[in-house]
């Protein structure tokens, strides 16, 4: 068991095996890194550096990928910096060990050794992994000074470094079907300056191959006319300060309005969520977008599809308590009238983004042993049986509020879809992908866009993607594990953000973490006040709502640091309860 604590980005990260934390941290991406210009420096060969040393320099030299690695190239001789693919592969591994093996006059070979926690592949995506590396790494001297003669395929990088000269930024692609936009997270290493031109460049080469199948891309197909400058044209500190940024796409005239609008929701939310500020000019071949912003596009202009925008504080805090949903307010809770406030058997519970219905999982003791139903109605008024079965997840709704998914007996995935009359049929979702994993699933929620569903298979965290196939049927494709080195198994889980996902362990020291939809981050949340068992979990952007041993608590992700702990939910302190939010 170990603990690392990142104490110059005041952020915790669990690593393969951790299994304890500090009891408070702001939720911070790793690898979060101020928006100035990226300069840190590289090392070079330094004269009569000794090989184990100079092969470290060489892992630290590894981080800056321009000109094909060019900084790590001259610790190589000349043979095999000819040699080296160093576009093979690009592992991210938690501390490298360099281990001598044999060193004879001007010849030494080392192993190298790590724990695998990532791979970037690419474009920028991460991939969480686990595992060990072990390779061996041959140096020669040549008057007087080691370089590396033989080393393996590809790029090892050790993830403090990785940090230090790569940052998070989230890609933009619209949901079909759907007015808002999904975040699509790649890890770039760019100079500010350059930031904006390699964002957009990545926009138009499009999302990455597991979401290819689930998003659009207005961007397709076109090209810029001429670099990314400021918005009066000038071509110095372009993404940096103030000033905007001004786009020219060629192709761009045979888009219609619709899609114009949301070519530059991608656009615009792409570049303001990397903080390069607005105005956003964006041209279609040498002529404004939209005549209606010629001086350029704003935040504002695109707020309908804003992808940190939640419906929660619209719809407010709900619960299950005794059995039945109860609406909850600042003064208390009351009983919602019609069969979900009334029910006296219901185990969990979901209601529609718009909140105005609602399913839930009803438990009957029978003969056979104990037989659970889905029900699903409007919020207030009578419900319906759709299926029934030996176990059956907490619902999640769909981002339209026309369909229900669930799974029934730890394996099946279905969705029950709602006509216009109020009718639902129950159809299944293709799940193969997800059946490899083996085990039982035990929690499926789908995100806010209704692209991705984050899953518990064993104990396991994974995010899927949620893809609709042409015959209308969805699947779900390409789990990925979002949680290595949870350390316990996960019990509940739900989506806060638009790429981010809380996760309740089974555990009493740091019941609660919030990890990347891309498996890159994993932050602990604070313990104070917390009563373990912690079971059960609902979140919005800016609120998470968890429900332990003495009641329902919720944690403010906008407090500072200083003062953020679980603070009690009137009405449901010394209850045992569950909160309900809208999804």
């Amino acid at each position: 068991m170990r603990v690392r604590i990142a104490a110059a980005l005041a952020s915790v990260f669990l690593l393969a095996g951790c299994a304890s934390l500090p009891d408070s941290s702001t939720p911070q991406a790793i690898g979060t890194i101020a928006p100035s210009p990226v300069t840190g420096e590289v090392p070079v060969p330094l004269p009569g550096r000794e090989p184990n040393l100079l092969l470290r320099d060489f892992f630290a030299a590894s981080t800056d990928p321009l000109n094909r690695h060019a900084a790590a190239r001259q610790f190589l001789t000349p043979a095999a910096a000819e040699r080296w693919d160093d576009a093979a592969s690009t592992t991210i591994v938690d501390k490298v060990d360099v281990l001598e093996e044999q060193r004879n006059g001007d010849t030494a070979t080392f192993t190298i050794r790590a724990n695998k926690v990532g791979q970037l592949e690419p474009g920028g995506s991460y991939q969480a992994t686990e595992g060990s590396f072990e390779a061996k790494v041959h140096l020669h001297r040549t008057d007087g000074q080691w370089r590396i003669d033989e080393l393996p395929p590809g790029v090892i990088m050790d993830r403090p470094q990785f940090l230090k000269t790569y940052q998070r930024n989230a890609l933009y692609f619209v949901a079909p079907g759907e007015n808002m936009v999904v975040p699509d997270l790649r890890w770039i290493s760019a100079r500010q300056e350059n930031l904006p031109e390699r964002l957009v460049d990545l926009l138009i080469a499009g999302p990455k191959a597991v979401l290819a199948n689930a998003v659009e891309n207005e961007l397709a197909g076109l090209s810029r006319r001429g670099p990314v400058t400021k918005a009066d044209g000038r071509t110095e500190g372009v993404g940096i300060g103030f000033g905007g940024v001004r786009i020219d796409f060629q192709g761009a005239q045979g888009l219609d309005q619709h899609q114009r609008e949301l070519l530059a929701a991608q656009v615009v939310w792409t570049l303001a969520t990397a903080e390069i500020s607005g105005p956003y000019v964006l041209l279609a071949d040498g002529k404004p977008l939209d005549e209606r912003f010629p001086q350029g596009w704003s935040t504002a202009d695109v707020a309908s599809t804003n992808p940190t925008a939640s419906v929660s504080g619209v719809v407010g805090l709900n619960a299950l308590r005794d059995g039945a949903l109860v609406s909850v307010t600042d003064t208390g809770v009351s009983p919602r009238p019609g069969y979900f406030g009334s029910a006296t058997s219901l185990e969990s519970i979901a209601l529609s983004r718009d909140g105005k219905w609602a399913a839930g999982v009803s438990a009957a003791g029978q003969a056979s042993g104990t037989v659970r139903t889905l029900m699903a109605g409007p919020i207030d008024g009578d419900a319906m049986p759709l299926l029934q079965g030996g176990s059956i997840t907490r619902p999640t709704w769909s981002p339209d509020n026309g369909s229900i998914w669930a799974v029934v007996d730890g394996s099946r995935v279905v969705r029950a879809e709602r006509d216009p009359a109020g009718q639902m049929s129950v159809k299944p979702v293709d799940s193969a992908a997800i059946a490899g994993l083996g085990g039982s699933i035990t929690e499926l929620r789908l995100s806010r866009d209704g692209v991705r569903a984050a899953i518990i298979v064993d104990g396991k965290v994974y995010v899927a993607t949620a893809e609709r196939r042409p015959d209308g049927q969805y699947q779900l494709t390409n789990p990925r594990p979002a949680a290595v080195g949870l350390g316990s198994p996960a019990v509940a889980l739900d989506w806060s953000g638009a790429d981010s996902v809380v996760v309740v362990r089974a555990a009493s020291e740091i019941p609660v973490v919030m990890v990347s939809q891309d498996g890159s981050r994993m932050d602990a949340l604070p313990s104070r006040n917390l009563t373990s068992p912690v079971d059960s979990v609902d979140a919005s952007p800016t609120t998470v709502f968890v429900g332990d041993a003495r009641g329902v608590f919720q944690l403010n992700n906008n407090d500072p640091a200083s003062d953020r702990y679980w603070r009690e939910v009137p009405g449901l302190t010394g209850v045992k309860a569950t909160p309900v939010l809208p999804g």
